[in-house]
């Protein structure tokens, strides 16, 4: 029975560090793929592009830019003063990308956390618990899934003035559904195995079983959701601003191709409509990178292929 409880202590011990070192692992695991490492290389720009907006960006979003006679420099093409070119309104097309990059990696980053964050804490009590925790639970996961997301996130936004939270809160209210039933599938299977059992028999509470014990087994499915989580959220609010409900108090990727269609510059003014076409493409594309490669973390018989 003594070695018996070692062994449990030490297999507990091993997944506590397979808790604290997830990042470096994942980090490891993407780096031995190559979509993976491109994929991560692209959101590392991204995120330097966020950081250094302010002291890069040659003017603020918002600026007007104007020639040495006072008159507007409106819709044109790249030019030494203006890389990417201005819009009809004389604002800086590669001061409004730089801008851009911000809101999407705020909105990507918070809403993929938060999203995941809560899937997985429905997905455990769900799972854990069972009966009628699991009905109640399930059964509003089933009532989120089947209400349409554009159509609902527009009555809100026409309900309430549009604001960055209310897309943030709208992104999270779609994104934790999915997490939640995978989390939970999960729980079913790793609450019958010997080492909860163990743990149960040592007096571990319900909390500590499930953060401590099962939780830790569970984060890889949690994290590679976050990582989809992330291209989801970006995308969303990219629709939302095109559709002419982002935050008019921010610029993001979305509205800059809002502002063009408005202005019929989609096919007269190209350097107005590429960037950031190609930006919203590429996030979302390296997104897709990390989490291919994440999923080897989570089933190791896909290094092997």
């Amino acid at each position: 029975m003594e070695m018996s409880g070692a062994g449990r202590g030490k297999s507990a011990r091993v997944r506590k560090l397979s808790f604290l070192h997830w990042p470096l692992e994942s980090l490891k695991v993407i780096f031995q793929d190559t979509l993976g490492a491109i994929g991560l290389i692209f959101l590392v720009i991204f995120i330097v592009m966020a950081f250094l907006a302010p002291m890069v960006a040659p003017w603020g979003p918002f600026d007007v830019v104007f020639n040495p006679d006072k008159s507007v420099r409106r819709l044109l093409p790249p030019n030494p003063t203006n890389l990417l070119g201005t819009t009809n309104m004389g604002m800086d097309v590669f001061s409004q990308l730089l801008y851009g990059s911000r809101i999407a990696l705020v909105v990507g980053f918070f809403s993929a956390i938060a999203g995941a964050l809560l899937g997985t804490l429905v997905g455990l009590f769900s799972g854990y618990y069972g009966r009628w925790i699991d009905q109640v639970l399930m059964r509003i996961t089933d009532i989120a899934f089947g209400i349409p997301i554009l159509p609902f996130a527009l009555i809100i936004i026409s309900v309430t003035k549009p604001s960055l939270t209310i897309i943030i809160l709208l992104i999270i209210f779609f994104l934790w559904r999915t997490t939640a039933r995978v989390i939970r599938s999960q729980v079913l299977s790793l609450r019958e195995r010997p080492f909860v059992w163990a743990a149960k028999a040592a007096g571990a509470s319900d909390l500590k079983i499930l953060f401590f014990h099962i939780g830790p087994n569970v984060l890889p499915f949690s994290f590679l959701y976050m990582a989809i989580g992330v291209s989801a959220g970006v995308m969303y609010e990219a629709a939302l601003s095109f559709l002419g409900f982002g935050d008019p108090h921010v610029l993001s990727w979305g509205q800059m191709l809002n502002f063009a269609f408005n202005a019929g510059a989609m096919r007269n003014a190209w350097w107005w409509v590429l960037p950031p076409g190609l930006c919203l493409s590429l996030f979302v594309t390296s997104s897709f990178m990390i989490t291919r490669a994440y999923e080897q973390m989570i089933n190791p018989r896909l290094r092997e292929i």
